[in-house]
């Protein structure tokens, strides 16, 4: 799973790395935790360029009857997205791109003994995508629309799988066009860009256990023990 990852590079950056139309205001965040607002990446419908928006982590389908549900829905998986309720119609009709530079996981420690947290970046601490999904909710009582998502999960590769047996889907630059595209939908193609990202271009890094703390956001959670 992905429960918790970081974006510190600036608005700058993150325009120029996802050819965006306008250059957002962000600041460094360390330590990202579910429903919490993240930074995504869509595709026009209309004209076809790439937007920066922010939507809550934790995805809301748009049956659902309150907000609730997307503590439940931080991840979906890629073996099974395409079927689930909660997510085939954002699969089909609203992927999006996740910004991130590096994200967590905690691998079991012998009984008694808390996990051990991760940082996990690619090497050279370059900002990447991870895959997600999209949606609207609009209140019932209120009508005031919410945009939240969710980030895709894959098996473990040879660097994750010694930490822990799932890993979000990271995308290559040249995996963004199709992703992306609101108004293309071949699953068998899709569905092949969620693979394990190569482990030779990632690194694995043992930090202190003050990640485990959402109040923590500052770069300290990041220092390697």
């Amino acid at each position: 799973m992905c429960g918790r990852f970081a974006q510190t590079h600036s608005g700058s950056a993150v325009a120029q790395a996802f050819q965006l139309t306008a250059v957002p205001e962000l600041s460094p965040r360390y330590n990202i935790a579910p429903s919490q607002d993240v930074s995504v990446v869509v595709q026009s419908r209309r004209m076809g360029d790439r937007l920066h928006h922010a939507k809550r982590w934790g995805l809301v389908p748009g049956w659902s009857k309150d907000l609730q549900i997307g503590q439940k829905l931080i991840n979906a998986r890629a073996e099974t997205v395409a079927d689930k309720p909660a997510f085939r119609d954002a699969f089909h009709r609203r992927r999006c791109l996740i910004v991130a530079d590096g994200f967590y996981e905690w691998q079991q420690a012998s009984k008694g003994r808390p996990k051990q947290p991760y940082l996990i970046q690619l090497q050279g601490r370059s900002l990447f995508a991870l895959a997600g999904l999209w949606e609207r909710w609009r209140s019932p009582q209120t009508d005031e629309a919410h945009f939240s998502c969710t980030i895709l999960t894959t098996a473990a590769n040879a660097l994750m799988a010694p930490i822990h047996h799932r890993m979000p889907v990271i995308l290559p630059p040249s995996a963004y066009d199709a992703w992306l595209d609101p108004t293309h939908y071949n699953r068998g193609e899709l569905t092949a860009l969620l693979r394990p990202y190569e482990a030779a271009s990632m690194a694995a890094i043992a930090i202190s256990n003050a990640i485990n703390h959402p109040q923590h956001e500052d770069i300290a959670v990041q220092s390697p023990l």
